[in-house]
């Protein structure tokens, strides 16, 4: 059994709320969920809420809190490249009221997952991430994986093709959006400064365990996938023992069906209590 409790607790001057899922007989490792934004922290599907309570009926004390500017916290709404200090106040938060807690995994969706690999390497008291969905939203990325998961889609689809000979598809406005995604696709990526780089020099740095989640059907998770094949620094990354990879296939973003939740949740619980 597990019960809830309250979190208000300060961050530069602004009052934040978080919720704190306590077991009757915790372990000494937590999970702090980092949202991805905009989003509260009861996440998408009530996502957040339900994975917190499946970790704690597995002996896991769970925070999960809203930055500053969304949820019912105060301040003004920022992105997560601006979330640091949220972060650090939530930790501290965390440690502060669960005493005999030793340790930390970070659990991220989307820019969340990549705000918290940002922030993991820098603090030893966080020794695992949970990465769902990890944001490396590069324009170059986002068009070349377009152009291999949805236009090649679009021309194996029957209704595609029953449309173009019915007259019923936009033919010219169609062939204006692919020629700036092949235009976009063929730009040169830059080698620093990007997300890819950036949160490959975060988990590098990073000396604590990693679990990568990844949805089948969502084209950020494609763009992730696709990176150990473009850069072979990535795919040495991937290949450590201490970082393990999993696919939902046909999962959304959000990983909106019940099943599909349920087996992120379970994958969590198992990958939390196996080191």
């Amino acid at each position: 059994m597990a019960h809830q409790r309250v979190l208000r607790f300060r961050c530069q001057g602004c009052w934040l709320i978080g919720i704190l899922h306590v077991p009757d007989e915790p372990l000494s490792r937590g999970v702090l969920i980092v949202t991805g934004g905009p989003q509260y922290r009861v996440g998408s599907h009530r996502q957040f809420v339900l994975l917190a309570r499946h970790l704690a009926e597995h002996h896991v004390p769970v925070m999960r809190f809203d930055y500053r500017g969304m949820g019912d916290s105060e301040g003004d709404m920022r992105d997560f490249e601006n979330i640091q200090d949220d972060l650090e106040a939530a930790i501290g938060e965390f440690f502060t009221t669960m005493p005999a807690m030793k340790e930390l995994v970070l659990w991220g969706l989307c820019d969340g997952a990549t705000a918290a690999a940002f922030h993991a390497w820098s603090d030893p008291r966080i020794t695992g991430l949970v990465l769902a969905n990890p944001w490396v939203r590069t324009a170059q990325g986002e068009a070349r994986t377009t152009l291999r998961h949805y236009y090649l889609h679009r021309l194996r689809d029957r209704d595609f093709w029953r449309k173009l000979r019915q007259g019923r598809f936009g033919l010219r406005p169609a062939f204006d959006s692919f020629r700036r995604v092949l235009t976009a696709a063929r730009q040169p990526t830059a080698q620093v400064e990007t997300l890819p780089e950036r949160l490959y020099l975060a988990l590098r740095r990073f000396r604590g365990q990693v679990l990568i989640i990844l949805s089948g059907a969502d084209l950020g998770a494609r763009e992730f996938m696709a990176l150990p094949g473009q850069h072979p620094h990535w795919r040495k990354l991937l290949a450590m023992p201490r970082v393990q990879q999993t696919i939902i296939p046909n999962a959304n973003h959000t990983f909106a069906r019940q099943a599909w939740r349920d087996e992120v949740a379970d994958i969590c619980a198992k990958w939390i209590r196996a080191w």
